[in-house]
């Protein structure tokens, strides 16, 4: 069966006054798509988490817990703030505060900066939640015929579209 072509009539866009006016709809379908892989990303990492007996921390923090324990080297807040794209580097710090408070994070003096890294509970937490990713995201996307470097592009293409929005947003800033 032939599919029909999509028209920014039929598309499923974030908002259909985004989506008028010419080309371009393709942006608001891509903005809902990212809207709603967003909130089912948000949604597992807590619940990932929660499985783990971890219930109080939000996507932010999971996403830092994972990032200081990136490669098992110790980070600055700023490096944290820089990798994840984050410019309120006020979320970070309070984020690695409830990460050092549950014993999950651990924070060393050098000069005047902070250096973070996980401890070894932080660590082993971190390992048990790739354990579990594996068992209920990767096998399911496996048995479903996911293909992995299709995926491997699609991040790429998102990590150049993050470019894209970060101009944008300096332009409007100038206005």
């Amino acid at each position: 069966m032939p599919s029909t072509p999509k028209t920014p009539d039929t598309a499923i866009v974030s908002s259909a006054h985004l989506a008028e006016g010419g080309p371009g709809w393709q942006m608001s379908e891509l903005e809902y798509a990212l809207t709603m892989a967003n909130n089912a990303f948000s949604r597992w990492m807590i619940h990932c988490m929660a499985a783990l007996g971890h219930k109080d921390f939000n996507p932010l923090d999971i996403l830092i817990l994972h990032n200081v324990n990136h490669r098992t080297k110790e980070k600055r807040l700023i490096d944290i703030a820089f990798m994840l794209n984050i410019d309120d580097t006020h979320t970070v710090n309070y984020a690695l505060k409830k990460l050092v408070k549950a014993g999950l994070v651990e924070g060393r003096k050098m000069g005047k900066e902070m250096f973070y890294q996980t401890t070894a509970e932080g660590a082993d937490l971190c390992e048990r939640y790739g354990k579990l990713r594996r068992a209920c995201l990767l096998e399911a996307a496996r048995a479903g015929g996911r293909d992995f470097d299709e995926l491997s592009h699609v991040a790429a293409v998102l990590r150049s579209l993050s470019g894209l929005y970060d101009q944008a947003s300096r332009a409007a800033a100038s206005l």
